[in-house]
């Protein structure tokens, strides 16, 4: 596998490999689940890593740390600073509260730990508005698993719930915390949570598979026409990659494994297809076509799967200032 094919994830599988059991079990335990999820997929799927592959992750780690490692590691802004700057305002925002004003708890620490059907069943029967909480606490990609295992009736309802959410009140994380039994800790007893919102709606709603997409927008747009469309706008699907500029394309297919490409295409239009073989070289995009005339039908699961997949390095790119992303849930350019 050359290096042009190992994603970030690949990378930092072999990275971790190369360290030893002990060595990086203490670095794993640091990682959200999320991260755990899919660096342990990586290494479980990766064969054949040659010295080269090794090489080129342990060098690139060296040249990040190089750069990025300053003196006087430790101090708060050290933190806030690091933190923003790996994983954008937003997400960095809700991290330094639990690391630096302790504003999380175990109880909802923990539900990302467990498979979403257990989420489910553990909050089926709470008041929406808890359950639009733990929405917002999740990872959007969880969430929307969590979503699709609840009954289709609640859906549009706690959507509405979370996109119109401005923070959560003391009171409302300490009832959700008295569901969970677990007391809540420290943190700034009179201040909201940076939870909920437009954005994390339509976060969630891009991971939510597009029949049960369609079914919650239409119960929206229902009962909140201008509501709906806010949500719409700021959602960003695998077609508006063709509104993304060239240089931002070719940034984000180094980070796409081949298999992952060639799925995703499979349902996309010609002017996705047409975009992503403009931004490659000849011999790399005749390559894809073979693979694209060569492989057999899929599963429509699978390629809206691997087109989510593309999408969620779409957006830590835009987060990162690596690419702009453009039509729905781009930024304007002035």
């Amino acid at each position: 596998m050359p290096d042009e094919k190992l994603s970030g994830v690949d990378k930092a599988a072999i990275f971790l490999m190369t360290l030893g059991e002990a060595t990086a079990a203490q670095v794993i335990k640091y990682l959200g689940p999320r991260e755990v999820q899919k660096i342990g997929t990586a290494m479980a799927t990766l064969q054949n890593v040659s010295r080269e592959m090794v090489k080129v992750s342990v060098d690139e780690f060296v040249v990040d740390m190089q750069r990025q490692t300053p003196l006087g590691i430790g101090n708060d802004d050290y933190i806030r600073k690091v933190l923003t700057d790996a994983l954008g305002e937003e997400k960095a925002k809700s991290m330094i509260d639990r690391i630096l004003i302790g504003g999380s708890t175990k109880g909802l620490e923990s539900l990302k730990w467990m498979d979403p059907r257990s989420v489910a069943e553990l909050i089926r029967f709470e008041h929406p508005q808890i359950i639009a909480i733990v929405l917002s606490y999740l990872d959007a990609d969880q969430s929307a698993q969590v979503l699709s295992m609840l009954p289709e009736n609640m859906r549009g309802d706690l959507m509405m719930r979370v996109a119109t959410m401005d923070g959560v009140q003391p009171a409302a994380m300490k009832e959700l915390n008295d569901m969970l039994e677990i007391q809540l800790r420290g943190g700034a007893q009179g201040q909201n949570s940076g939870m909920g919102g437009l954005k994390c709606a339509a976060n969630i709603l891009n991971f939510v598979d597009r029949s049960a997409e369609a079914k919650i927008s239409e119960v929206i747009s229902e009962h909140d026409p201008e509501l709906a469309g806010r949500i719409q706008d700021l959602m960003f699907t695998f077609d508006n990659l063709s509104e993304v500029d060239d240089r931002g394309i070719q940034t984000l297919l180094r980070e796409v494994s081949s298999d992952n490409l060639v799925l995703a295409l499979k349902g996309a239009d010609e002017n996705i297809k047409g975009k992503i073989f403009k931004n490659m070289s000849q011999r790399a995009g005749d390559m894809l076509k073979e693979d694209l005339e060569t492989r057999g039908p899929v599963k429509l699961s699978d390629v809206e799967a691997a087109q989510k997949e593309i999408i969620t390095i779409a957006r830590r790119l835009a987060e990162e200032g690596q690419i702009s992303l453009g039509g729905a849930g781009g930024e304007a350019m002035v």
